[in-house]
């Protein structure tokens, strides 16, 4: 007889439905899992504060460059770089992206068709916290050459692209950056583009090769390397034995991307494995008891705040004039 475990999900963005994850389906083929509105298990996305509402053992997954907070968390996956007892597990967002297996079908043999198409695309729409190296990028590869943005950042084709993936597979390369550079924080976009089997020109996370292959990309380190990755970018449009040998170059460092996935099935096990009042990490007494309470009040105003209609229309407007710009 399987265990019955009552879980509630909270904090995720639309994108992310907890239901279309393989995390999902390990859980229902291990456990009787019960969705429940007083859950002892709380699997949170970290954007929202609604799970300071359950009194549960609380598992944050987060997709962002953030440091999980383990005074609020039991447990968290994210892609900072540290170790925290089994508190921790290092489970990059690019991990949760649902054509991640689609890697496995990369072309790895020579294939003249990759060779016919268009230059670059560029794919960004929410550009109002990103780091200014993606615009200072952009502009100084298209002096070479026209970058085809399909996203609503910079649009030059005529309006937003619906399917980012099936755009990105008509051009031999991609600016595959990130919203910031972190150590460890490493995202979808790199993945776009190998699935895409499309050549990553990347910049983000500075320690990228701990799980892709430097050979398979062209990689962008800081400002004043941008000319020394646009005269490369060059000499592989130019030199076609060259790309040929980049884009279907393997990249997965570790080999099989599913070593990813049976890392955090056995640290979901892992929680939900123990007996419940084992599986608490959080102390419930002191300064952490306090400070929770306290925040409590504070998050649950501001999630009040974002859930307004005013907050939401500046937002908006806000994102407009940034993706604009």
């Amino acid at each position: 007889m399987k265990k019955k475990i009552r879980i509630a999900f909270s904090g995720f963005a639309p994108y992310h439905d907890p239901h279309q994850q393989a995390y999902w389906r390990f859980l229902c083929d291990r456990y009787d899992v019960e969705e429940v509105e007083d859950p002892d298990y709380v699997i949170d996305g970290g954007l929202t504060y609604r799970h300071l509402k359950y009194n549960a053992v609380k598992i944050l997954i987060d997709g962002e460059n953030l440091v999980p907070d383990f005074n609020d968390f039991d447990y968290a996956i994210g892609s900072t770089e540290l170790t925290f007892g089994d508190r921790y597990l290092r489970s990059p967002w690019f991990v949760f992206y649902p054509h991640f297996s689609e890697i496995a079908n990369r072309k790895t043999t020579p294939d003249p068709a990759l060779l016919s198409r268009k230059f670059c695309s560029f794919v960004v729409s929410n550009a109002e916290f990103g780091d200014p190296m993606r615009r200072k990028f952009f502009e100084a590869l298209s002096k070479y050459k026209r970058v085809d943005s399909g996203g609503k950042y910079r649009n030059n084709i005529g309006g937003p692209v619906v399917d980012k993936l099936s755009f990105c597979r008509d051009y031999k390369f991609n600016i595959a950056f990130e919203n910031s550079s972190f150590p460890g924080y490493t995202t979808e976009k790199i993945m776009d583009a190998y699935v895409a089997q499309s050549v990553p020109i990347y910049y983000g996370n500075p320690h990228v090769e701990t799980d892709f292959l430097p050979s398979s990309m062209i990689r962008v380190a800081n400002e004043s390397d941008i000319e020394r990755a646009v005269s490369e970018i060059i000499r592989l449009d130019r030199d076609d034995d060259a790309y040929m040998k980049m884009v279907t170059a393997p990249c997965l460092t570790r080999g099989d991307y599913r070593v990813y996935e049976k890392e955090l099935e056995a640290f979901l096990a892992h929680v939900f494995d123990q007996p419940l009042e084992s599986a608490i990490r959080l102390c419930p007494h002191g300064q952490q008891q306090v400070m929770r309470r306290h925040l409590k009040y504070v998050h649950t105003l501001d999630q009040r705040l974002r859930d307004s209609r005013l907050f939401k229309c500046a937002a908006w407007v806000s994102s407009k004039i940034h993706s604009e710009s």
